[in-house]
This record gives structure tokens, C-alpha cells and sequence, in this order.
């Protein structure tokens, strides 16, 4: 509810604050004294567009600011989802500045926000008809969600929406997927070219360096062979050769050996030399037969070097990393292979979920044909009662078709009914959608019906502000209407701008504005009626203005003593 309504410097306001109450609430006073001020002011600070022109002269800025108190978790909830931030207190203190250069700015618990915003908590918090915009109940969105509350299909509305949501989830899934499904499947090609391509290949560790090195010998294989069948030749195989000399030299060693211990040192070296000798000219034979010229087997490790070299020029990776590439392919194919098989898998299960969605909306849409006539057929009741006995209320429910395609259309987000309040105000006027009522006083007596029928459905929109509900209403219907608004006013914080004495009665709390003027400037006042005698004295003007007399004040009181005891009872 609104506990606090603060303005400065709107047009005839100086300086004004209110503080205001649950229940019935009544606004009272002369004509032209700024009780539409007020509300105007109200409406800014829920969103409506300003002008410069509103400043009050002599003044460079206006400010609105009001304190909501959400005391309902839901309250909480929603504006928690708006916002999205946790609320650790009650109170959400909504400001609204306009500069006479025309600029707006706006905060929300003193953090900046956009108009727009202060604009949808409006709309979440507060029902306004009038004269002015009317907000939540002329949306057909609202309406709708009033209607399954009003009929009981919360649940039918919720296993829609859970649905719904399942819907658009795997949509993105798909959309996401199919985007890039050609550049998936080149990829995928690709990988499995290199990875055949590779295979191919055979390739095995540390093979390129090999190569080169077998291919550098047998390119010099001739020259190779030459030099080691030459070593052998000169280490044993020739006259003459290292092995003979070093027979000799061991033989006359072992001659002269006694003559000195170092001798025989020299021998036992010499003779030591002697399998080495052996062994390196057999080393140099076994080489030289081996480093014969191949040329089947050179031209062999030239294709292979020129395939590994062709392999790193393609890929851009030395052979070995192109081994642990490979490695990779495997993996990479099962992830895109995996991809391609969701799409086709999404794909079956959107059309599952789609098909459960259709289901679930022809179950709310059945539900909510049962409830949409009783609904304006008990709220035509109290346009009865309200003055508008030939008036005629109707709920018209157009079908959505959905396509059969579950990507083709956007997923209508409260299911496949499209709900209309058509009015009917006058027998041979012309039955009209209730957002398009031109008369204030109808359409917000219409207004009043349905909050009295809905009045226990709606946890969120708490405060309702009536502006000229009693335009054309005499002082009958005006005890009528004052009623209804204070039965209205036990389960909402109700905020009526009325000129009958009837309706004022009714109210839990009442203010009246004043217009004071001096020499130099014109001010509106608002003044919380205390006191019995400060209500019966309002009334009392209410009723004669300056002309009252005693037998008006009398008149008046009764009238508040009547009203209380049918509050009471």
C-alpha cells in the first residue's frame, strides 16, 4: 500500500505531504483546489509522462516521491523480479524528479532506474481509473490472469507455463544448434578427412629425422663402402696391414721383455691391441656390405620424406605433433557427431513438448470458457447496484491458433485465449472493449464491479485509485458507491477523489485539500480530517458549501453515523 505520498513544487504545490492508511480513503474539497494535482502527482510517480509546464513558477525542479509498503510476500516476490534484487525491508521508496530544462530522472530505494520502470511497478502495485490512463485492469494480459484466479485454474495456468517455458527452452537449443549445422557438418567432414588422410599416412614417431639420415647414407652409400672395405683392408686384409705390423712388433716385444719389467708392459699392450684390431676390421667389413648403393630403396625414402613434408606444409605441424593431432580427431568427430544427433534428438523432443504445451493450453482455455461469463455476469450484478442497471458486461475469449510448426511463431506466454471485457453502458449504444470506454464515471464504476468480484484474487495490485467514479451520480447511488468502495477497502487500500458527501462517508480516513491564497502566491493544502466534528464539517460543506447551517451539520453527522454502522454490520 501507499504509506506516504510527498510533493514539491507541482504547479499550485509547494510543499505537501500525506501520510495515508489501509482501507477506505477519501479525498475531498472545492473544485480547483488540486485534488487532480494529487493524483497527477501520483501519476508521475508511476510512470506518466511529465512537461516542464507542471513546475510550479519560480521553481527549477519538481520532485514526487512515495513510500509503498509491500506487507505481502507477494508483493515482495514481484517486485524482487522486476527489480531483480532482494528486498531486506519492507518499503520500496519510489522518486520522480522533472528539471524545467525537461529533464526525468528516477529512483527506486535511491537507485536510478529508468521511467519505463517506475512505469511497470506502477502497473504491478497500483490499479489508477480515471479520467486519466486506467492501467492494470484495461490490459487483457491482466484481465486474463485475474480470470484464472477468479476461477480457480492458478494451477492449470502454472502447468501451461511450465510448458511454455520448456518450449522456448528447447527452441533455443534447436535455433542454437541449426545456426551453425552447415559450418558443423564441413567441420565434421573435415575431421574426418584428416583423420583417414592421417591414418593413411602410417605415421610413426620420430620418422622424418630418420629419414633424412637414412637417405643421407644411402645417397653416399658408394663412398661409404669404399671407406670402410678400405679400413679393413688396412687394419688385417692387405700386405702390410696394422694387424701384421703389430704381430711383428708383439713378437720381437716378447724377444727383449726380460731385459725390463716395462718391456714386458709394452708387450702385454701390444698384444691387448690385437682383438681390437680384429674387431674393427670385421666392424668395417659387416659396414662395407651393408652401405650398398640402393637405389629402389633411396627413391623409396625420397617419396616418403616428400609425403611427410607435403603432410606438414597441410596441416602445419611437424610429423609428430601431426601424430598427437590425431589422437584428437576421434574426439572432436564423436563431439560434432554428438551435435548433429542432439538436433535430430531436440528436434523430436520439441515437437513432444510442443505437442504437451497445445494439450495443457486447450485444458486452460476450456477452463477459462467455464469461468469467463460467470465472472462478468456477477460483476454486471453490481453495475446493478452502481446506477448502470441496462448495462451489459461480457467476456469475449478469442482462440489463438498455433501452427503446427513449433519454430514458427513466438509462444504465446498465458496460453491460447485472447480475453476481451466488452461493455454495453446504454441499451442502442454500441458494446465497446472496456479499454476503449470513453465516459470516466462508467468506466470507473465498470472498474469498481470487478475489483468488488475480484477483490480476493489479487495479492500484488493492493491500492486502487478512483478518479470522477461518481461523475453523473446522485446522492442515492452515491451511498451505493460508497459501500462497495468500503467493502473494497477491507481487502484493498482504496484512494477515491470524490465531490458527494454520500461516498466520503464510507471512508475509513478522510483528507481535504485546500486552495489558500495570500498577496503573493496560491498554495494547495492536504489536511487529514481527525476528529468527528472536522469530518461532520466537511461533509457538512460537502453538502451546502457556505451555506450550511446547523440542520446540515446534523444532516452530515447522521449521515457518517449511518455509514459507520454499515461498516460495522
Amino acid at each position: 500500500m501507499l504509506r506516504e505520498l510527498s510533493v514539491q513544487n507541482l504547479a499550485l504545490i509547494e510543499d505537501v505531504r500525506v501520510e495515508l492508511h489501509s482501507g477506505f480513503c477519501a479525498w475531498t474539497g472545492e473544485t480547483g483546489a488540486g485534488k487532480s494535482l494529487l493524483l497527477g502527482a501520483l501519476g508521475l510517480l508511476l510512470g506518466e509522462r511529465g512537461s516542464a509546464e507542471l513546475i510550479r513558477a519560480g521553481a527549477d525542479e519538481l520532485r514526487v516521491t512515495g513510500r509503498f509498503e509491500l506487507s505481502r510476500p507477494e508483493q515482495r516476490a514481484a517486485a524482487a523480479e522486476l527489480l531483480q534484487t532482494e528486498f531486506e525491508e519492507d518499503d520500496l521508496i519510489l522518486t520522480r524528479r522533472l528539471s524545467r530544462s525537461g529533464r526525468s530522472s528516477a529512483l527506486v530505494n535511491d537507485v536510478p532506474v529508468a521511467v519505463s520502470t517506475l512505469r511497470r511497478i506502477g502497473e504491478m502495485l497500483v490499479d489508477v481509473h480515471g479520467q486519466r490512463e486506467s492501467y492494470s485492469l484495461l490490459q487483457p494480459a491482466y484481465q486474463l490472469e485475474l480470470l484464472d484466479a477468479f476461477g480457480k485454474l492458478t494451477d492449470l495456468r502454472k502447468k501451461y507455463t511450465e510448458k511454455a517455458d520448456r518450449v522456448r527452452e528447447l527452441r533455443a537449443q534447436f535455433k542454437g544448434l541449426s545456426e551453425v549445422k552447415q559450418a558443423r557438418q564441413r567441420e565434421l567432414a573435415l575431421v574426418r578427412f584428416e583423420r583417414e588422410d592421417l591414418d593413411n599416412a602410417k605415421l610413426t614417431p620420430n620418422e622424418l629425422p630418420s629419414l633424412v639420415k637414412e637417405r643421407e647414407r644411402l645417397i653416399h652409400a658408394q663412398s661409404l663402402a669404399k671407406f670402410t672395405s678400405g679400413v679393413a683392408a688396412r687394419l688385417s686384409d692387405d700386405d702390410g696391414a696394422v694387424a701384421e705390423v703389430l704381430g711383428r712388433l708383439l713378437k720381437e716385444s716378447l724377444k727383449w721383455s726380460s731385459f725390463d719389467p716395462k718391456l714386458a708392459e709394452v708387450s702385454q699392450r701390444l698384444d691387448a691391441l690385437r682383438p681390437e684390431i680384429e674387431d674393427l676390421a670385421d666392424t668395417c667389413r659387416d659396414l662395407a656390405e651393408r652401405f650398398e648403393a640402393d637405389p629402389d630403396r633411396l627413391e623409396e625414402v625420397e617419396k616418403r620424406i616428400a609425403l611427410l613434408k607435403k603432410l606438414q606444409a597441410r596441416y602445419g605441424k611437424t610429423p609428430d605433433e601431426l601424430l598427437a593431432y590425431r589422437d584428437t580427431l576421434d574426439a572432436k568427430e564423436t563431439e560434432l557427431q554428438k551435435q548433429e544427433d542432439d538436433l535430430s534428438g531436440i528436434d523430436t523432443r520439441l515437437r513432444s513438448a510442443y505437442a504437451e504445451m497445445k494439450d495443457a493450453a486447450v485444458t486452460l482455455s476450456k477452463g477459462r470458457a467455464k469461468v469467463a461469463k460467470r465472472l462478468a455476469a456477477d460483476a454486471q450484478k453490481h453495475l446493478a447496484d452502481l446506477g448502470m442497471p441496462k448495462a451489459k458486461l461480457d467476456a469475449a475469449i478469442e482462440l489463438i491458433t498455433l501452427p503446427e510448426d513449433p519454430m514458427a511463431e513466438d509462444v504465446p506466454a498465458t496460453g491460447i485465449d485472447q480475453l476481451e471485457l466488452i461493455l454495453t453502458a446504454n441499451p442502442g449504444e454500441p458494446a465497446r472493449p472496456l479499454r476503449k470506454v470513453a465516459s470516466g464515471g462508467e468506466l470507473s464504476r465498470t472498474m469498481l464491479a470487478l475489483k468488488t468480484v475480484l477483490a480476493a484474487h489479487d495479492p500484488v495490485r493492493t491500492l486502487v485509485v478512483f478518479d470522477e467514479i461518481d461523475a453523473n451520480v446522485g446522492g442515492r447511488l452515491g451511498d451505493v458507491l460508497g459501500q462497495k468502495l468500503s467493502t473494497l477497502g477491507q481487502s484493498h487500500q482504496v484512494l477515491c477523489v470524490t465531490h458527494l458527501p454520500q461516498v466520503a462517508s464510507y471512508a475509513t480516513y478522510q483528507w481535504t485539500i485546500r486552495k489558500e491564497s495570500t498577496t503573493k502566491r496560491t498554495a494547495t493544502t492536504i489536511t487529514q480530517l481527525l476528529t468527528e466534528e472536522a469530518r461532520v464539517e466537511e461533509l457538512a460543506m460537502m453538502l451546502r458549501g457556505e451555506s450550511r447551517s446547523e440542520t446540515t451539520r446534523k444532516e452530515a453527522a447522521e449521515m457518517l453515523r449511518a455509514a459507520e454502522l454499515q461498516r460495522a454490520g
